[in-house]
C-alpha cells in the first residue's frame, strides 16, 4: 500500500547537459510536496457530513495495526479507507514526490507514457507521478484492498488523465499486466513476509520497462529492505539512478542507515484527524530508483543535515568513491555560499 530528501522547488543541475552545453546550467522544475488542489478538494468532498471523531478513531486503529506489524486488512469500508487517506496520503505523496524529483534531477528528459502503481492504496503514487510527468497517459493501479481502490477511483474521477486509470485487485495481477515505463511500489515491501520479498522484487522488475521506484519508511528496517532489493536488482543488471551516485555496495555501516526527510504542510482535516498541534510534519523515508539503462552520474548525495558554521560548512556526502566528510571553508567564498544552501538529500554536482 501507498503511504521524503528536502529538494527545492527548482533544482539546478549540470551533470546531464549535452556536450554542446558544457559549462551551462539547466533548470528542471520540481513538483511541490503538497497535495494538488484538486486532490485536496476531492478529499474534503468525501469528508463532508462525516463525524471527525469517528474518522479519527478509525485512523488511530489503522495506525496501531500498522505499528503492530499488520497490513491493510483492517481497512474494510469506504470510511476506513478515507480515514487512512487523510492520515497517510499527504506524507506518502510528499515522499514519492521527493523521490520523483530526485529521478528528474538525474534524468530530466525522461518522458514515461505508462505507470504501474503496485500496492497503490488510494492512488497516492499515481497522483505524484501524474504531477511529475505530463507525459503519462496510462495508469494501472494494483492493490488487493477493494475499499482503497474504490477510493482511488473516486478521488481521481475529475482528473483529466487519472480518471482513465485501470485497476486490479487479484493477487495474480502483477504477473499478468503489461510492463510499464515507470513502476512505483511505495510502502509495499514491508507489508510482505521476508520469504516473499525476493520473489516480489523479481516480479516488480519483470514489469519494469524502464524505471522502478521503491519507497519504504525511513527506519533501519525500511533501509535494510531497500538495500536488499537494490543489491538483488543490481545483480540482475539494474542501474541505480538515485539516491546513490554509484552501483557499489552501500558504504554505510551500522548504526547508520540511509534515509531522508521531507517536511510537508498539514491540511486542516489532517490536523483534526490526527489530533496534531503543529501545522507541518516531517516524513522520513528510504528509497531507491533503478533503471534498465545507466544514467549519467556526476554528483554526490548529502546524507544528513549539514553543519553550517561561521568557519566552514561540514557535510557528510555519499560520492562515487564512497563516504566523504566534506568541509568547505568560509575563505572559499563562492564554494561556501553554495554549501550553505545544501540540504539533506540534495544531489550536489561534482566539480569535475
Amino acid at each position: 500500500m501507498a503511504r521524503f530528501c528536502n529538494l527545492s522547488v527548482k533544482c539546478i543541475i549540470a551533470q546531464n547537459l549535452p556536450p554542446t552545453h558544457k559549462g551551462r546550467e539547466k533548470t528542471v522544475a520540481m513538483t511541490s510536496p503538497s497535495l494538488p488542489s484538486d486532490l485536496r478538494a476531492a478529499l474534503d468532498g468525501k469528508l463532508d457530513g462525516l463525524s471527525r471523531q469517528d474518522i479519527a478513531a478509525r485512523a488511530a486503529l489503522i495506525s496501531k495495526t500498522y505499528r503492530d506489524g499488520g497490513n491493510s486488512i483492517t481497512i474494510k469500508s469506504e470510511v476506513d479507507a478515507l480515514a487512512y487517506a487523510l492520515v497517510r496520503m499527504p506524507a506518502t505523496y510528499a515522499a514519492v514526490t521527493a523521490c520523483l524529483n530526485a529521478l528528474l534531477e538525474a534524468r530530466p528528459d525522461l518522458t514515461p507514457q505508462s505507470l504501474l502503481d503496485v500496492g497503490a492504496g488510494p492512488g497516492t503514487g499515481s497522483w505524484a507521478a501524474a504531477e511529475a510527468f505530463a507525459s503519462l497517459r496510462q495508469f494501472m493501479l494494483l492493490d488487493i484492498n477493494a475499499a482503497l481502490l474504490t477510493l482511488a477511483r473516486d478521488l481521481s474521477r475529475d482528473h483529466p488523465r487519472l480518471s482513465a486509470m485501470t485497476y486490479r485487485r487479484d493477487p495474480a495481477a502483477l504477473d499478468e499486466v503489461e510492463a510499464a515505463d515507470l513502476v512505483i511500489a511505495s510502502y509495499l515491501i514491508g507489508e510482505t513476509g521476508y520469504a516473499e520479498r525476493h520473489q516480489l522484487t523479481e516480479r516488480l522488475w519483470a514489469r519494469t520497462r524502464d524505471t522502478l521506484l521503491v519507497v519504504e519508511p525511513g527506519t533501519p528496517a525500511g533501509y535494510q529492505r531497500i538495500i536488499a532489493l537494490r543489491a538483488q536488482l543490481i545483480e540482475s543488471g539494474a542501474h541505480v539512478v538515485a539516491p546513490c551516485p554509484h552501483d557499489l555496495e552501500c558504504p554505510l555501516s551500522k548504526p547508520d542507515w540511509c534515509h531522508f526527510a521531507q517536511r510537508l504542510p498539514r491540511l486542516r482535516a489532517h490536523i483534526q484527524v490526527k489530533g496534531a498541534e503543529l501545522p507541518f510534519e516531517d516524513e522520513k523515508f528510504s528509497y531507491v530508483v533503478l533503471s534498465r539503462e545507466p544514467a549519467p552520474r556526476h554528483f554526490s548525495r548529502v546524507l544528513a543535515p549539514p553543519d553550517v558554521g561561521k568557519v566552514e560548512v561540514s557535510a557528510r556526502l555519499c560520492t562515487a568513491d564512497g563516504l566523504e566528510n566534506a568541509k568547505v571553508p568560509r575563505r572559499d567564498k563562492p564554494a561556501y555560499a553554495k554549501a550553505r544552501r545544501w540540504r539533506w538529500g540534495e544531489a550536489v554536482v561534482d566539480k569535475s
